[in-house]
């Protein structure tokens, strides 16, 4: 492993939850660190681990501006490597790569690439060409009449063709019901995804690869979503490290396929009709619960850094199973609506070989500061996910 100390490393949008390892582990590696942030209660600023701490213009409403305030960033000090933490700002960096590539190097696919991964009917029909299990989808539905008149059964479920999280998502019973919703979801969040509902009583399960320039897989760690909230489908709160060898063959195929280069999250549910696990989206962007991958083994802040400075990328094929990782913050919203509280597996009060997205004794404070802002925010986020 070669030496990567004192690489200038600038990690966008301290408040995303996902910044926690990433700054942790390039501490570690030796790199200067420098966070950009919103407030001072934003993770990177709370953190101990930042060289830097920044604070100016963001917002995921107006991207010309972001973008201004981002190109002031780095044309006014010198980085080696940028990151992108958000579906956001990895859009932002994917669609600005050629411009800002001048200044530093953008850990962010090439635009088209990008598009390709981003929209979710992209992906489905990958899977569809390259036999790689999936939902059944429909294909380029414009509007209701569409879907309407097609052949797929009830229950189904509609959501966004780009988007995060469970935001915009419905599952869909019936005419009257796909005839309230439909229209006013399209109009919010454009273009919509349908396809075949799934029963969630089996897991969900997520692949985070990193893909080299010849594409090949440089590491695979693949965890299941033991518990997600909002409980009807919504992010993780609780997953643990498995190992699942043809999730991890499917998921690479796909990339190989689409022509990602560097990291990579795939989400997957497994049906239990058939037992098989399906892919449902790739996410462009390190994910929230990439946390649980670093304390499986898998350090995907070196593979970054090894891929955007020209160096060899390390492998990592061997990972720890039965490493868990919870977000309490919606864990314990789950505990509170869920039927399963004191039934699921593993219990929702076992601790054992496990680490929170937040929390670390090693630097604390982020926790209290970040808590003060999800009070704060929770009302227009379960706002956003209202079915």
């Amino acid at each position: 492993m070669g030496d990567l100390s004192g690489t200038r490393v600038l990690l966008l949008e301290g408040f995303a939850r996902q910044i926690m390892p990433m700054m942790q582990a390039l501490h570690e590696l030796g790199c200067h660190v420098t966070t950009l942030n919103t407030s001072r209660l934003d993770l990177g600023y709370a953190s101990r681990y930042p060289d830097q701490r920044l604070i100016t213009f963001w917002d995921r409403n107006d991207m010309a501006a972001s973008f201004n305030s981002l190109q002031g960033v780095i044309t006014h000090d010198k980085y080696d490597v940028v990151i992108p933490l958000t579906d956001f700002s990895a859009t932002l960096l994917s669609r600005h790569k050629e411009e800002l590539s001048a200044f530093a190097a953008i850990a962010a696919n090439d635009w088209e690439v990008f598009r390709m991964a981003s929209d979710k009917q992209n992906t489905m029909r990958a899977c569809v060409e390259n036999d790689i299990p999936c939902p059944n989808t429909l294909f380029d539905v414009e509007n209701l009449k569409d879907v309407i008149e097609s052949d797929i059964e009830y229950p189904f479920i509609i959501k966004p063709r780009v988007g995060y999280g469970s935001i915009g998502f419905h599952r869909i019973d019936n005419e009257g019901q796909l005839r309230s919703v439909f229209a006013r979801t399209a109009a919010e969040h454009g273009n919509m995804l349908v396809q075949e509902y799934i029963p969630q009583t089996d897991k969900q399960y997520k692949a985070q690869l990193f893909m080299d320039r010849e594409g090949n897989a440089k590491s695979a760690c693949v965890f299941d979503k033991t518990r997600w909230y909002p409980i009807d489908g919504g992010s993780t709160c609780c997953s643990s490290s498995v190992h699942r060898p043809d999730i991890v063959e499917n998921s690479t195929r796909l990339l190989q396929d689409i022509g990602w280069k560097g990291y990579a999250d795939v989400d997957l549910i497994q049906d239990p009709r058939d037992n098989t696990a399906k892919v449902m989206e790739i996410n462009p962007r390190i994910t929230a619960s990439v946390k649980v991958c670093f304390a499986a083994g898998v350090d995907f802040a070196r593979q970054i850094i090894e891929f955007e400075t020209g160096r060899d990328v390390t492998e990592y094929h061997d990972y720890r199973p039965g490493c868990t990782l919870r977000y309490m913050h919606t864990d314990l919203l789950w505990f509170l609506q869920s039927s399963e509280r004191f039934k699921v597996k593993p219990s929702w009060f076992s601790f054992r070989n496990t680490t929170d997205q937040i929390f670390s004794l090693h630097d604390p404070w982020p926790w209290f500061t970040y808590s003060l802002q999800a009070i704060k925010k929770l009302v227009p986020e379960l706002r956003k996910r209202k079915r």
